[in-house]
Order: structure tokens, then C-alpha cells, then sequence
């Protein structure tokens, strides 16, 4: 699924050594006016689904700080609607997928279990947030991926077909409209792709 076996060296312990900036989970935040930009000026509409993906650790304390989340998560559901799926890709990094049509309810989900396993002396072990947006013209999928070894997001917009390439014009229009509003990696060499199995699922599926 999703990853590529270069991805922990892209958004883990390399892009850790390289990051010009801390990782906030604050920042995860700034979704919140984001996607309204994403809709109203720029055509992409969110698909209501987000992602966290992460390195899992086997030990007991680790599993008790997921079994935290996905209790919370589990009982927000009855409040925002937010329903979490836990998945584990080909490549063993697992991910908590959730869906939502209230985008800023995903918003706050993602913050909530990025920040407990912050709390929990886990940070380390986040690779990304991956929030999803369709384009309403013809329904391309694009996504907001935040870093959290670099501390900043980027765009990434892969084609819809088979060929693993990316529409850089689109990338590019994401990246100049909404540098400011968010924290935009400023070196592509971190733009790093997350190719799904298949075109047209998300890089988790």
C-alpha cells in the first residue's frame, strides 16, 4: 500500500537531521482556514478523509498510549461524527484513516492523536498528517501532506493513471496560494510522493 520504501528516510531520520524547523501540532491547524482557500479560490473541494501515519513501537507502554486514542477517538464519534479506521500498510507503517464531511472535525481529530502520542514521548515516531481534496472540474485528487520531521507541509497532486508522476502544475498552483497560510516546505527534495496502490485510492488504501 501507499509508501515507498524510501519514505522513512525522506520524512523520517534524514528530512529529521535536514528540518530547518521544529515539528508543531499546532500546526496541524492551520487546515482550518486552509481548506476554505482550497474551496473557494482554488476548485478543490475535501473528500472528508484525513490520515496519520506513523512508525509503531512494540512495547506495552506504546500500545497503551494507541489504545488512549483510539478510545477518544471512538467516543468523539458519538459527538463530531468522526469515524477512525486503524491500518497497517505493506511497508509496516501503520495509519489512523479518519472520515469526516465536517473538515475541521478531522482537523481536530489528527491534532488529538498526534498530540497524545507527543505527550507520550512518541513524537518521533510521526511521519505525516495527509489531509484529501478533490478537484471539482474533473475529480483529480490532490493532498496537503504535513512533515512532521520538517515541520511544514507540501503539495502533492499524483496523476490519475498508472505512470507514478505528478502534476506539477497543479502542485505548483497549490504551493504559491497557499505559502503563508501554511508552512510550505521550501525544498522540493522533501516533496516526497505517497503513490497509492492503485489510481484513484489514497496513499493508506
Amino acid at each position: 500500500m501507499g509508501l515507498l520504501d524510501g519514505l522513512k528516510s525522506i520524512l523520517g531520520t534524514k528530512a529529521e537531521a535536514d528540518a530547518t524547523r521544529d515539528a508543531d501540532p499546532e500546526d496541524l491547524f492551520g487546515m482550518s482556514t486552509a481548506y476554505v482557500t482550497m474551496e473557494a479560490d482554488l476548485g478543490y473541494a475535501p473528500t472528508g478523509d484525513a490520515a496519520l501515519c506513523f512508525a509503531d513501537v512494540d512495547n506495552t507502554d506504546f500500545q497503551d498510549a494507541m489504545a488512549e486514542v483510539e478510545a477518544i477517538l471512538e467516543a468523539g464519534e458519538v459527538d463530531t461524527g468522526t469515524t477512525a479506521d486503524f491500518t497497517t500498510d505493506e511497508h509496516g507503517y501503520d495509519w489512523i484513516v479518519l472520515h469526516d464531511d465536517g473538515f475541521e472535525d478531522l482537523v481536530t481529530s489528527i491534532h488529538f492523536a498526534a498530540d497524545t502520542l507527543i505527550e507520550a514521548r512518541y513524537g518521533s515516531r510521526l511521519l505525516a498528517a495527509v489531509f484529501a481534496f478533490e478537484r471539482e472540474r474533473d475529480g483529480q485528487l490532490v493532498y496537503w501532506v504535513y512533515s512532521f520531521r520538517r515541520g511544514a507541509y507540501y503539495p502533492f497532486a499524483p496523476k490519475a493513471d498508472e505512470s507514478h508522476e505528478r502534476e506539477a502544475s497543479a502542485e505548483f498552483k497549490l504551493d504559491s496560494n497557499l505559502d503563508g497560510e501554511l508552512t510550505v516546505e521550501p525544498d522540493k527534495e522533501y516533496w516526497y510522493p505517497l503513490w497509492p496502490d492503485r489510481p484513484g485510492n489514497h496513499p493508506w488504501e
